[in-house]
Formats: structure tokens, C-alpha cells, sequence
């Protein structure tokens, strides 16, 4: 077994190596004349696109099929930032579009981690009530410093709770109000709709997942905090936050373990990362893959064309995983 663990991890150096370049940037909606919204990454361009409706242009600085983690801009894309009358992004997740965005004479800047309660990156999550005590310490500590966070230690991916959807699409709305005064119960009303998909969307997961026999899962990396805080499970990361980030040997022989201990059935991997060492921990202890989606971008590899479609087929997946019933 110690011979195939160093094997695992050698591997990872070529299984969870991301994409560090893009290409031109997408336009999801080209509205002539509207405002031009320029968007870090999919989750967002997928609420701005809902809030902004027909009345603005959205462009999506991570293209389909990238990366986003570590996407470096092209002077075009750095461009669109220039043009752009509202830019909306998250701080702390994309360092080159963090600075780019800084630099840029953008009328409008929305930084949702202004707006949204990060929860902290940690290596291992509680248990549920620790948890949930931890993270109401965490929102009167946001509350206090009145936005501020520290990006360096934050996980980024809250667009995995639907709620926090829905609280983003707030804020998409009313700062596209500031840049389109005109608009601006348009974007009010689309916001509210948009929320009632997402708590729908919510209500969904909370019944799917309310009963499951195994609580844990184990994942490529740890983007799925807010879904197993949300909905009372588990998550044990084979990397960090980032895909990019190495499993040890003895990291892998730690999430063997808790695998063993938790009696979980599958080993879950992404559509944008290699699914090598998922499935070479998988092997060595008789289990099952399968594909759980961080939603970071839709490719023609996502199991849905949209944000609901790949959450409702992640939620699919779970149950089955996880023996919900």
C-alpha cells in the first residue's frame, strides 16, 4: 500500500494541474445600448444574467472549459474591464483579476465578498454544530469589521449554498440600479424572482439530503464547505481549496481512513481537474467514482447547462452516493 500511495501522489502533479491561461472572454448576452456588465466567473455571470435580464450585456472574463482559480487576463479582456459599467467578481479568488479590476477606471466595482459572509478555509470541517456555532461567530465578526475579510483565508465558493445565490443577486441588483438608475425596479424585480428560484432550489436539496445514511464525502479538492455545512454533512478535501494544491502521501493515507471510517461508497472528481488520483484511492479501497460538480464553469463535459440543471444533478448524485432517502 505505501508504494501505490507514492505512486497516487506523483501522479497529482499532472491529475490537479490547472489551466493558468483563457481564452478571449465569453459574451453571454450581448444587449446593445444596455449597460456592459463585465463578470469574474460563471456563478456570477449566471446571477448577474438573471438580475440584468434583457437589459444589460454580460461578459464572462473565464471562459467555458477554464479554470478559473489562476485565469490570467489578456489585454483585450483587460479592455472589457475598461469599458465595462459594472464589474462584479470575489475577492481574493482570482489574484490577477483581483489587480486587474483594481487598476481598471471601471465606473462601477461590485466585490460580493463585501456582501457575503465567507466562511474561513479550514484544513477539516466540525462536526455540524461546531459548525454552525463557528459560523454565526464568523457573521458578527463580518458585521463588526463591516465587510472586511481576510481573502487569504476564506473559501471562495459559497455559490454552493443556494442562498448565498440568492444574497448575491441582491447585491447584483442593487448596484446595477447605481449604474442604470432607469432600470432600477427591473433589476429589483428580476433579484426577487431570481431568490425564489434559488430558495426553491434550497428547499429541494434540504429534502434530498435530509435522511442520508452517509454523511461524509470526499472530493478532489475542498470546494463543497457550503453545500456539507447547508445540508449537515461532511466534507473531506484530497486537496486544498485550489485544485492545483498536491496531496501528500500522507494526506491520501488520512482520507483513505476517514473514507474507511465514514463508509462512504464513491470518491467524488470534477469535470475541470483529472480524475486520476479519485479514482486510484477509489481502487485501492474497492469504491465507486463519480462526477460531483463545483460549478465553476458549464463545458459540454457538465451534466447540466446551467447553474440549477448541474446543482440538481450534483443533489442526483449525492443521494445516490450517500443512501439518502
Amino acid at each position: 500500500m505505501k508504494y501505490r500511495v507514492l505512486a497516487i501522489a506523483a501522479a497529482t502533479a499532472l491529475g490537479l494541474t490547472a489551466c493558468s491561461s483563457a481564452p478571449p472572454a465569453a459574451d453571454s448576452s450581448a444587449k446593445a445600448g444596455g449597460p456592459k456588465v463585465a463578470v469574474a466567473f460563471y456563478p456570477i455571470e449566471y446571477a448577474t444574467a438573471k438580475v440584468g435580464g434583457d437589459k444589460v450585456s454580460v461578459t464572462n472574463l473565464t471562459t467555458p472549459g477554464s479554470e478559473p482559480h489562476d485565469l490570467e487576463l489578456t489585454p483585450s479582456q483587460i479592455a472589457i474591464l475598461e469599458e465595462a459599467d459594472l464589474v462584479v467578481y470575489l475577492k481574493g479568488f482570482q489574484p490577477a483579476v483581483d489587480k486587474a479590476i483594481e487598476a481598471s477606471s471601471a465606473k462601477h466595482k461590485l466585490d460580493l465578498a463585501t456582501v457575503i459572509s465567507l466562511h474561513p478555509a479550514a484544513e477539516e470541517h466540525h462536526d455540524e454544530a461546531e459548525e454552525g456555532e463557528k459560523h454565526a461567530e464568523d457573521e458578527k465578526h463580518a458585521e463588526g469589521e463591516k465587510g472586511e475579510h481576510d481573502h487569504g483565508t476564506t473559501d471562495p465558493h459559497y455559490w454552493l449554498d443556494p442562498t448565498l445565490m440568492a444574497k448575491s443577486a441582491e447585491a447584483i441588483a442593487a448596484s446595477l440600479g447605481e449604474a442604470d438608475a432607469a432600470n432600477k425596479d427591473t433589476y429589483a424585480a428580476n433579484a426577487k424572482t431570481a431568490g425564489e428560484e434559488f430558495t426553491a432550489l434550497d428547499d429541494e436539496f434540504k429534502t434530498g439530503l435530509g435522511n442520508c445514511k452517509i454523511k461524509a464525502i470526499v472530493t478532489t479538492h475542498a470546494a463543497f464547505g457550503y453545500l456539507t455545512d447547508r445540508y449537515g454533512l461532511k466534507q473531506v478535501g484530497i486537496s486544498g481549496l485550489s485544485p492545483n494544491e498536491q496531496p501528500s502521501p500522507e494526506r491520501i493515507t488520512e482520507v483513505q481512513d476517514e473514507a474507511k471510517e465514514h463508509g462512504v461508497s464513491t470518491i467524488f472528481f470534477e469535470t475541470l481537474t483529472s480524475p486520476d488520483v479519485a479514482k486510484s484511492i477509489a481502487g485501492d479501497l474497492g469504491l465507486k467514482t463519480a462526477v460531483l460538480d463545483p460549478i465553476e464553469g458549464i463545458t459540454k463535459d457538465s451534466s447540466g447547462t446551467d447553474y440549477p440543471s448541474v446543482m440538481r444533478a450534483n443533489l442526483k448524485t449525492l443521494q445516490e452516493a450517500n443512501a439518502c432517502s
